[in-house]
């Protein structure tokens, strides 16, 4: 070996207590987990890219390294055992969040960064399950992104993972190049190419991850621009800005502008600045401080010209990051305190629809529901009561509730590209979930979540009705029928 040198959850007394959300400490274990002798060797030997051979020491620098408070914090329970959904998987302690953050507390003792070590990061989704589990209150989502950062600046890839995530990161954070790709993909989906593909097996034969991303596109309907200002239908109750997003805006147009419609039928003059760019999510958590940092700076001028109350985000990771801006400019003298205030001012969709009250009347819409928590809502942001409540006001609506809600479906921002047999073993689980609760239509607050599961259904061989929860609210809002969503398939 070579050596080399180198957010607003909700308040602690409402959130949701470790055995609501499924976690039955450690003696609760599914049967599953670790049944198979070498599950574990196989997830942690380097699949997915080839190991790099070096030794990283120190593991950690100066800058930002995970706090030792914050590792302190841990007591080793075993709560986020069961939530975690890599040990769910595999059984290995270093693949669950208190194994992971021993290796962070070596990391900071000395112990060098290697291959091994990366490796058991890496395969983290991110989930914040174990947040929600915890009865300690452990803060994992400030350790992870800490370690992920120094990973990112520290860690020399193989050449191969480094063209891979240059690829992600040169193209969903910008708009403009994504839709550049939207000709050539529709002419691809209407040519039928890609079924023929996969019905011969062609594309098995391609890497994996790029086997996985042709099966994650999304199929594309017409584009469906939002206006920059959409006035409030009746009196004005605020002035909102609306983040839309990079793969949101480009991929799923008719997402943004339920949203839209949807935010202006309860009051709200809707504000969709055309300057904007990407929130810095996908770069965040990912570790690539510096790009996240400067994706964030340019929001906060974005819609801080823009003079709105608040920004509405329709997208549960995206919500997610920019609740987290504070922390990510703290040490910028310029930014730090427009930072802070920026992050209050961010909500979820249904947050805010649910903190303003319905004005507009929502018509029936009788059909089965399944609510699919994104976790990024759910665990990072604490949000569930209030998607719930938006979609039960919907009058003959009955909500289904998924099994092992707790549990990732594998999307988790890049993961599903990136650690392609994890995720897809994730969405399995969930798609059975899901289908169990015959539901005639899934509804979520995340597009990559609605990729990932209609991927896992199809490998399934069944297709079920997919919306986002803006779609489904806006349906009832302007009476549409229960088949104009069901007929639909992504």
């Amino acid at each position: 070996m070579t050596e080399q040198t180198g957010q607003g959850p909700e308040p602690a007394h409402e959130r949701a207590s470790a055995t609501q959300i499924g976690a039955r400490g450690p003696e609760g274990l599914p049967d599953e987990v670790g049944s198979e002798p070498d599950q574990a060797d196989r997830a942690t030997t380097g699949a997915g890219r080839p190991e790099a051979g070096v030794a990283v020491l120190p593991a950690f620098d100066d800058h930002h390294p995970p706090e030792q408070e914050l590792i302190d914090d841990c007591v080793h329970c075993g709560f986020c055992l069961p939530t975690c959904p890599t040990y769910v998987l595999w059984g290995e302690e270093m693949d669950s969040p208190r194994g992971r953050i021993y290796l962070m507390e070596i990391g900071r003792q000395g112990e060098a960064m290697n291959d091994e070590m990366v490796r058991h990061f890496d395969q983290c989704l991110g989930c914040m399950a174990c947040v929600t589990a915890c009865p300690s209150g452990v803060q994992y989502g400030k350790l992870i992104e800490a370690t992920r950062q120094q990973v990112e600046r520290r860690y020399p890839r193989s050449r191969r993972d480094r063209a891979f995530r240059a690829l992600i990161f040169r193209l969903f954070p910008y708009p403009r190049r994504l839709r550049l790709l939207r000709g050539p993909l529709r002419l691809y989906q209407r040519s039928g190419i890609g079924t023929l593909a996969r019905r011969a097996g062609l594309l098995d034969r391609l890497p994996r991850r790029l086997s996985a991303m042709e099966r994650l596109t999304p199929d594309l309907g017409p584009p469906e621009p939002v206006p920059e200002v959409t006035p409030a239908a009746g009196p004005r109750r605020r002035r909102v800005g609306m983040l839309t997003g990079c793969v949101q805006r480009v991929f799923f147009p008719g997402v943004n502008a339920a949203t839209a419609r949807v935010l202006a039928a309860d009051g709200c003059e809707v504000v969709a600045p055309a300057t904007q760019g990407c929130c810095g999510a996908l770069s965040l958590h990912a570790g690539r401080e510096a790009e996240a940092q400067g994706f964030a700076r340019a929001a906060i001028e974005t819609f801080e010209a823009a003079g709105v109350d608040q920004v509405v985000v329709n997208a549960a990771g995206c919500g997610s990051a920019m609740k987290e801006y504070g922390h990510l400019l703290r040490d910028d003298p310029v930014f730090a305190e427009r930072a802070r205030a920026f992050s209050e001012s961010v909500r979820d969709l249904s947050e805010l629809l649910v903190e303003l009250g319905p004005v507009a009347p929502r018509h029936p819409l009788p059909m089965k529901v399944a609510w699919h928590d994104a976790c990024h809502l759910a665990h990072a942001q604490g949000i569930r009561a209030q998607p719930r409540a938006a979609l039960r006001a919907i009058p003959g609506l009955e909500l289904r509730e998924i099994a092992e809600s707790e549990i990732c479906c594998g999307s988790a921002g890049i993961y599903n590209l990136i650690e392609p047999e994890p995720a897809a073993e994730l969405g399995d689980r969930k798609a059975a979930n899901v289908l169990a609760t015959g539901a005639d239509l899934l509804v979520t607050s995340n597009p990559g979540c609605l990729l990932q599961l209609r991927n896992a259904l199809e490998r399934r061989g069944q297709r079920l009705a997919m919306a986002h929860v803006a779609e489904v609210l806006d349906a009832a809002v302007r009476g549409a029928a229960p088949a104009s969503l069901v007929a639909r398939e992504r």
